[in-house]
């Protein structure tokens, strides 16, 4: 591996058994996950994973919650939480990669025809599962992904840092964050009550252990030798 101002740029083999440990295990969509990452990276003129300063231009959206997705999301380091990591459910297995700072965005498709052309890559294997795994690593970019270069309009209510505006819905009280509202009406509403959720038939419950708290593993307290202070000690987990 050689230094890449502050990020540590790691091979395909390094980058795959990261993603295969963190995702759970290995498969074909692992390895077109990775590659598809590796070249988002590289056609933004990112290492792999991205520097610092890199992670903060970085912007990915996903569309589809695969085993890609998650190959995807650890070779870029792109999170949820951070609002780096956009997830667009599409069905699709694409992922776009945008630079904040320059507007330029990839969007890359995984070919349907890399599947049929597996066995070229792969003629000993007879297995179709272990044709893929062996296929994709050797398959080329051209062969194994369509790239687009795409236009991605943001608005500021789109992009990591602090949350830039608080509405609550005028139905059920719910604070609602970054212009996710509908306004119906001129009043705001959250997305559930204005268009109906995932969920249905939501009813606040009350539940056994309802005053758990983490203090509540604190099994025991002792007096510090020499001083009037108590000492926690945490609940061995069985």
């Amino acid at each position: 591996m050689e230094q890449a101002a502050g990020s540590m740029v790691q091979t395909f083999e390094e980058l795959l058994a990261g993603s295969v440990a963190a995702h759970g295990h290995l498969c074909p969509g692992q390895i077109v996950g990775v590659r598809m990452a590796m070249l988002g990276l590289r056609l933004l003129d990112f290492a792999a994973p991205p520097t610092y300063p890199q992670l903060k231009q970085l912007i990915v959206f996903i569309e589809m919650d695969r085993c890609t997705g998650d190959a995807v999301a650890f070779v870029t380091n792109a999170k949820l939480g951070r609002r780096s990591l956009k997830f667009v459910d599409y069905g699709i297995m694409a992922a776009t990669f945008l630079n904040l700072e320059t507007d330029q965005a990839f969007r890359i498709v995984s070919t349907e025809e890399s599947r049929d052309l597996a066995v070229l890559y792969a003629p000993a294997e007879p297995d179709y599962r272990r044709q893929q795994l062996e296929a994709y690593q050797v398959m080329p970019d051209s062969v194994l992904f369509r790239v687009q270069e795409v236009q991605v309009d943001l608005t500021p209510f789109d992009l990591p840092g602090p949350t830039r505006r608080k509405v609550s819905c005028v139905q059920c009280g719910q604070v609602v964050r970054d212009g996710r509202e509908v306004v119906k009406d001129g009043q705001p509403y959250c997305r559930p009550c204005a268009r109906g959720g995932y969920f249905r038939n939501a009813k606040e419950i009350a539940w056994g252990d309802m005053n758990w708290s983490p203090q509540s593993q604190i099994k025991e307290t002792k007096p510090r030798t020499g001083a009037g202070q108590l000492e926690e000690r945490p609940a061995l987990l069985s």
